[in-house]
């Protein structure tokens, strides 16, 4: 049996705020209908606003002063710096302790190695003063004294380095010359009054490279300082005698004779003085 469509039922089914509406029923004029759909572009809206402003926040700090600092602080061990004013002073004032401790201890190191060099060279054990002494100046790169002990080591040692295989080669002996070269005008450099590399360098140019005229400026500045040396007076008259300026040789072992009071040294003064003469004027 059919029924009527007039007298049919209608289902009667809940609305958003629990009212009891019919599906055939007509909404009203005015109110909000709520739909999954018109949700959808708003939710996506306030993502991306979301993501622009994470990546725009985000490029703030990538390129504010300092960035690169605070995200390596924040990298480390010891995480994000203090905020406060006082948790600053405190960190500053216990890494500065630490620096302070690990400078001493350094420093304290370079001391024991120069020690050590200085203990070898005393026993002539000058190969291991060369290498204690390359440690300690990788601590005091600017100790005038370190440069001119390995410009005597190196010195000696290139005169005890002898060609054991055979090669005839003199390759290191030239290296330890040069090392010497080195040291002594590192040393001066780093100390023009400094008296000692003046002498070494002189005695270096004038005995073992056979270079005596560039000895003369540094053995003169060295009796600029040592005025009572008799010992460099030698040497530098050595030089200007074979650097052709035999009158500046006799003048100086003049001054040898008269200041030394030293038999010996006044014999030789006086002994190399005639060899002098005699190449000046020949033979009496």
């Amino acid at each position: 049996m059919k029924e009527n469509a007039s007298t049919k039922r209608e289902t009667p089914v809940l609305d958003g705020r629990n009212t009891m509406t019919s599906r055939n029923e007509k909404t009203k004029p005015g109110t909000p209908i709520k739909s999954k759909a018109k949700r959808k572009p708003v939710l996506i809206i306030v993502l991306l606003v979301l993501i622009v402003g994470g990546l725009g926040f985000g490029a703030w700090r990538l390129l504010r002063p300092n960035s690169l600092a605070d995200r390596i602080v924040e990298l480390g061990p010891g995480g994000a710096p203090p905020e406060t004013i006082e948790g600053l002073r405190r960190a500053i004032d216990s890494y500065e302790a630490r620096l302070e401790e690990r400078v001493k201890i350094s420093a304290q190191a370079g001391i024991y190695w120069k020690i050590l060099s200085v203990r070898y060279m005393d026993r002539k054990m000058f190969g291991e003063a060369l290498e204690s002494l390359e440690s300690a100046i990788s601590y005091f790169p600017e100790d005038a004294t370190l440069h001119y002990l390995t410009g005597v080591s190196a010195g000696v040692l290139a005169k005890s380095s002898l060609d054991f295989s055979g090669t005839g080669s003199s390759r290191e002996r030239d290296r330890l010359y040069a090392l010497a070269e080195s040291g002594y005008k590192r040393a001066i450099e780093l100390d023009p009054t400094y008296a000692r590399p003046l002498y070494g360098l002189g005695v270096l140019y004038v005995f073992e490279l056979s270079r005596p005229t560039e000895a003369i400026p540094y053995l003169e500045r060295f009796l600029a300082l040592r005025t009572k040396d008799t010992d460099a007076m030698f040497v530098l008259a050595r030089a200007y005698y074979v650097g052709a300026r035999a009158e500046d040789s006799l003048a100086l072992y003049d001054r040898i004779l008269k200041s030394s009071v030293d038999a010996g040294k006044k014999a030789e003064a006086e002994s190399n003085k005639k060899i002098v003469l005699e190449e000046l004027y020949g033979a009496p």
